[in-house]
């Protein structure tokens, strides 16, 4: 019995499925519990089969189970319309009793018998049947209870304490895994190991005690969490006209022999069964509809949809899904091909261990020819039924798997494969197959699992949606944030970002950096209020805005001003907060404005001590009318600034203070590399639980920049200072020992001076160089015209300059500053 199932009737149905809750009560009645091995014969009888059927434990323990057994006739027709049995189970419900006993049984069975007793005469019983696997030599449990007992109701327990095995209302509880598992048994030891696999929350020890206790006492073990009913139509049902087929031959031969007609039970009886064999699907695919789609992992719910199917239903089923399914992404509509490839996404089975997976393993992908059954099904949309693969196409349905051989795990058994689709669309499909010695598939069968596979198949779209979207949702975040490299002028920096729990994990935080005019670095994050791709998308408008009101180099607060108008225009719905900070390591300080956001947290290098900056707060952008101011910071080289959104620090139910100070002593603890660093807070904070929001982290070391390692030189308005630059720059570097970058830098240096005496109003004309992870070179001058790279022909005199800057230069570019404009370039430096 699989974990979690319910195999039969609801409780308060007889045998067959025939309604008998108006005669049996609610209570117990004595349960009789054989179990036969390999060679037919009894290797278990309980207390109860010695009260049921006359026989002491040490007369049965080692003969034949068909012995002590005996079938002695069938039930006769009961006046309140019980249905015909034949030796012990109904005709066209799978074996009787007798045929039961060989050993050979590989899917559970149910009857009803009349047996042979000693000083009884006959019983009449209500019989079960259980195929056993496992390392010992147990093959079959066999159960079976007094059918007087249940038409009556007059189950009890003895006043002396002395109990039997009990059927409880129709029901029992999970005992044929713990049969299999009996100490007495071979192996018991490592079987009894197994229990707790059936039963995830079960330790190795209670499953020990808890087998003695259902074999040895005869106590169904009650404090298991779930039951599984008695499969009384462990075949679903009789087909009915199959039933009404066989009435008319036998009455027919009657006829012919001049014999009188067959009791056959009445057409209402052959009603109810089938009646109880519907209700009984209905009930299946109730129970697999609840089992599946648990969650939208759409890794989680293929595993469900295919262990939903098995032992019950069917004895293997193999799950395929189209590639971009199983990849989360979308795929063009239409028919599949030839070419459509089929991902083997899972695999259930009643075999042995190990016996499926070589031969097709799980994560295999293959097209299938247009010849199969399983391309007919996913270009048909509809299931497609095998009553028995023949040898011929056991062979063509194993040349589609190369060299391994499928031929003897599939030839002679009855397959089913059913299409997983959702809206119109072929997502998968599943290939059910049975033992050979049981029923084949029938046409209810594939009413069945053309029903299961459209309920699984919805329930696998909305997880592949589910997961696409997210993809999307994710891929649109990752887009929006920046990739800031790690090192910038003078400073380290390191970004954390944590997506929410909440609407498709995106949301408005966001960071970024900009490199500025005199080796400066603009600092930011900022935080859109709200969750949701609006959120998102209003972030990315900011953070747009951002990069571009910064390389205008505006001054912090005005920047923030300009920000929260822009915010205005786009519309009155949103929020946001904004911490803009510019880190000069020339100057060794840091220019801050805030709108409305945390302060942040700067860690100082020469004693470890952590602060909150104390700034002016400032109102959110999009509030409008409200000014902003900005403060200088004085710092030292290895300070660190720790910047972060509210998300970190800021808990449902507790104050965000508590956050804030957690975020000060984390930011200053001890770390081996700012990403070490920025781990430790993200641990600190992201563990105290309650956290919906997304987090944006954006960490600084201000490592400054030596005062030696800069060289400034003003230049009037006179060509001649040209000469004098190339000789400033060529001394320069040779005294930084980059004399090998020389010659590119004297020329680019002479072009850029050249552009800037030319279009200078009257300001004397800088130009900087910066020694520090690469040579910065920046010429500024008092005009505010932009230059632009132009295509100069053979003739022209003028458009070559940034011709050979853009040729030459590991980067340039050029910004506007309050009184003019700069052009900047960068070389990287020489190998050591």
């Amino acid at each position: 019995m699989d974990r979690g199932t319910e195999w039969g009737v609801p409780p308060g149905r007889g045998a067959g499925g025939r309604a008998v809750a108006a005669d049996v009560p609610a209570g117990r009645v004595p349960l009789a519990v054989v179990v036969v091995d390999d060679d037919g014969l009894v290797s278990h009888w309980s207390r109860g089969a010695r009260r049921l059927l006359g026989r002491a434990k040490e007369e049965a323990i080692g003969s034949p189970a068909a012995d002590l057994l005996p079938v002695s006739g069938a039930l006769p027709d009961e006046a309140d319309g019980a249905p015909y049995l034949s030796h012990g189970g109904y005709d066209g419900l799978g074996p009787g009793l007798e045929s039961s006993l060989d050993g050979r049984l590989s899917y559970p069975a149910a009857g009803r018998a009349r047996l042979a007793v000693p000083e009884r005469d006959r019983v009449d019983v209500v019989w079960w049947a259980y195929p056993l696997v496992g390392p010992g030599r147990e093959r079959l449990l066999v159960l079976a209870a007094d059918a007087d007992g249940l038409r009556q109701g007059d189950g009890h327990v003895d006043a002396d304490g002395d109990a039997d095995q009990v059927v409880e209302a129709g029901a029992f509880e999970r005992i044929a895994p713990a049969f299999a598992l009996h100490t007495d048994f071979p192996g018991a030891d490592e079987l009894a190991r197994r229990l707790p696999e059936i039963l995830p929350s079960m330790s190795v020890g209670e499953s020990a005690r808890i087998v003695a206790q259902v074999l040895e006492l005869g106590y169904p073990v009650l404090e298991f969490s779930q039951n599984d009913r008695v499969p009384v139509t462990p075949d679903w049902g009789v087909p009915r006209r199959v039933e009404r087929r066989a009435r008319r031959e036998r009455a027919a031969r009657a006829v012919a022999q001049g014999l009188p007609l067959p009791d056959e039970p009445a057409d209402d009886e052959g009603e109810d069964l089938e009646y109880a064999a519907v209700r009984e699907r209905l009930e299946f695919l109730n129970e697999v509809s609840g089992r599946i789609g648990t969650s939208l992992d759409l890794a989680r719910t293929i595993v469900e949809v295919s262990r939903a199917v098995v032992p019950r239903f069917t004895d293997v089923a193999c799950t395929y899904l189209r590639e971009q399914v199983v990849a989360g992404e979308g795929f063009p509509e239409g028919v599949p091909d030839t070419t459509t490839m089929w991902h083997r996404v899972a695999l259930e089975h009643t075999d042995e261990p190990g016996r499926w997976d070589d031969v097709v393993p799980v994560g295999e992908a293959m097209p299938f020819p247009a010849d199969t059954p399983f391309f007919q099904c996913m270009t048909s949309g509809e299931p497609v039924l095998i009553p028995r693969i023949s040898e011929e196409m056991g062979h063509a349905i194993a040349c589609q798997f190369e060299k391994r051989d499928l031929r003897p795990m599939i030839t002679n058994r009855s397959m089913l494969v059913v299409p997983l689709k959702a809206r119109n669309v072929v997502l998968g499909f599943m290939a059910l197959l049975r033992h050979p010695e049981r029923a084949e598939f029938n046409d209810m069968d594939r009413v069945t699992g053309a029903e299961l596979a459209a309920r699984a198949g919805l329930v696998l779209d909305n997880a592949r949606m589910y997961t696409y979207q997210e993809s999307v949702a994710e891929t649109l975040q990752d887009s929006m944030l920046p990739s800031i490299p790690a090192r910038m002028a003078g400073c380290d920096v390191a970004t954390r970002y944590l997506p929410g729990t909440l609407l498709g994990r995106v949301g408005g935080d966001w960071f970024d950096s900009v490199k500025l005019p005199g080796a400066r670095t603009a600092l930011v994050v900022g935080d859109v209020m709200g969750h949701g791709l609006n959120s998102a998308a209003m972030m990315g408008q900011l953070r747009t805005a951002v990069q571009t009101m910064a390389a205008l180099d505006l001054p912090p607060a005005q920047l923030l001003r300009n920000l929260d108008d822009l915010a205005q225009r786009l519309g009155d719905a949103y929020l946001a907060t904004c911490l803009y900070a510019v880190y000069d390591p020339i100057a060794s300080e840091v220019h801050l404005a805030n709108a409305g956001h945390i302060p942040p947290v700067l860690v100082r290098a020469d004693d470890g001590r952590s602060e909150l900056l104390d700034l002016p707060t400032g109102a959110p952008i999009g509030v409008g009318g409200v000014p902003f101011e900005a403060v200088r910071v004085p710092v030292r080289p290895g300070d660190r600034l720790v910047m972060c959104t509210d998300g970190l620090v800021e808990v449902r139910g507790e104050d965000i203070g508590v956050g804030l100070a957690t975020l000060c002593e984390s930011a200053a603890h001890p770390a081996a590399s700012m990403d070490d660093a920025c781990d430790t807070i993200i641990r600190a904070l992201n563990t105290r639980g309650g956290r919906k929001d997304d987090v944006a982290l954006l960490m600084a070391r201000l490592n400054g920049i030596e005062p030696d390692d800069v060289a400034e030189l003003r230049l009037a308005r006179d060509r001649a200072e040209v000469g004098r630059a190339r000789a400033v720059v060529r001394e320069q570097l040779h005294e930084w020992g980059l004399a090998r970058l020389t010659d590119p830098t004297e020329l680019m240096v002479s072009e850029l001076v050249t552009n800037a005496v030319r279009h200078s109003h009257g300001r004397p004309v800088e130009l900087r160089l910066v020694h520090g992870d690469t040579l910065l070179c920046e010429v500024e001058d008092d005009d505010h015209d932009l230059p632009t790279l132009l295509s100069a022909g053979p003739a022209d005199e003028s458009g070559r300059g940034l011709r050979v800057v853009s040729t030459l230069a590991r980067e340039w570019g050029t910004s506007r500053t309050n009184t003019g404009k700069t052009v900047w370039f960068e070389l990287a430096l020489p190998r050591r």
